[in-house]
């Protein structure tokens, strides 16, 4: 399929017609079926594109049901890719596959409001708090893009959200953001190895959509181009290249597939944090083959604090799986050791994501790139 087309048909799959892009004008009173405080803005409206379907049009999941894994694996293949989210001791997976069409599901996990987000075009799953000063929100798919990424809205004030960030950038919130909460893309068998006991969000969502086949098909070709999006970006990097994106206070920093899958582990130090990453085979592109559990085999990520009960464990890659040298134990892609000595420790998971690299450097100009 060529790229053209791809980014022709996007919306007309998910919608069932081609829509009009347009954009928001500065100087104009509201935004189109929105009632946001157009006075308090961080950017100018101009950056607002209309992505198709309209506010609401792709819709979010506010009442979500749960199945049992033994229910979810009657539709939900082993190699899919789902959210995996802990909370205070409660785990839960968010399917991919049911995410792809309703990019949001607002939800209470562990004691906490949280609102899980995926957006296909930037390939970003992300947690967040849904409590604003200290006020639970609701949150929706507003319709509008920027820099190729899902706009949010909350349906108290309306406020616009950048979904990548989690910052408020028009409206009475403008300038707040949402805290990240840790999570992970990994396999559904692989969430099931980690958290057997966990639920899993169910196909019953009240709509009607083709779960398991992918609206995106042969979108994240690493030659392909990203979706309406304005930006030039450096040369020696693919747009659509995967990185895995790690967040601290003082430092951000990428790490493309490219290295990561061939170095297995990686040990390093970000904003004076000590990290270390995995990737494991296991888990198949969301966006590659139009029904997902047939697409190639990106792989699963994570990152996580080598340091364990005040010592500073150094990871290997060894006959096909992850070891701490010092004892040999062997530990999951959900940084939990399942054998040896320290089996059923479990490593603090740190803020990251595996996103599409034009995303990142989007967002994160500054960010350094992990080159050895």
């Amino acid at each position: 399929m060529m790229k053209e087309s791809i980014q022709i048909i996007i919306f007309v799959i998910i919608t069932g017609f081609a829509s009009v892009f347009f954009t928001v004008q500065g100087d104009a009173q509201k935004l189109p079926g929105f009632d946001t405080n157009l006075e308090k803005s961080s950017i100018g409206l101009d950056e607002l594109i209309d992505g198709g379907p309209g506010k609401d049009g792709i819709p979010s999941i506010d009442d979500p049901l749960f199945v049992s894994q033994s229910d979810a694996s009657g539709w939900l293949r082993g190699v899919e890719p789902v959210i995996s989210l802990e909370v205070n001791g409660e785990a839960r997976a968010y399917p991919i596959q049911i995410l792809m069409w309703h990019e949001i599901v607002n939800d209470v996990l562990g004691g906490k409001s949280v609102v899980v987000t995926f957006c296909p075009l930037c390939y970003s799953a992300i947690v967040f708090d849904s409590s604003v000063h200290g006020k639970v929100h609701e949150f929706g798919v507003s319709g509008f893009l920027r820099h190729s990424d899902m706009i949010m809205y909350d349906r108290t004030t309306e406020s616009l959200w950048q979904q990548f960030s989690g910052e408020a950038l028009v409206g009475d919130y403008t300038g707040y953001e949402l805290t990240i909460i840790p999570s992970q893309l990994i396999s559904f068998d692989q969430f099931r190895e980690a958290y057997p006991d966990a639920t899993v969000l169910s196909r019953e969502t009240g709509h009607l959509r083709n779960y398991g086949d992918n609206p995106y098909a042969g979108y994240d070709d690493i030659n392909n181009s990203p979706f309406l999006l304005r930006e030039e970006l450096p040369k020696k990097i693919s747009p659509m290249e995967k990185v895995i994106g790690v967040r601290t206070e003082k430092q951000v920093k990428g790490y493309t597939y490219t290295i990561t899958r061939k170095k297995r582990v990686i040990h390093d130090e970000v904003g004076g944090e000590p990290i270390v990453i995995f990737h494991v085979d296991g888990m198949a592109s969301a966006l590659d083959d139009r029904t997902i559990h047939r697409s190639r085999d990106d792989g699963s990520t994570g990152v996580f604090s080598p340091v364990l009960n005040d010592e500073h464990l150094e990871f290997e890659f060894s006959g096909g799986e992850i070891r701490d040298k010092k004892t040999g134990s062997i530990w999951s892609i959900s940084g939990r050791a399942t054998d040896g000595p320290l089996k059923d420790a479990q490593l603090v998971t740190k803020i990251f994501g595996d996103y599409f690299a034009f995303a990142w450097l989007v967002f994160y100009p500054e960010t350094e790139m992990f080159e050895r």
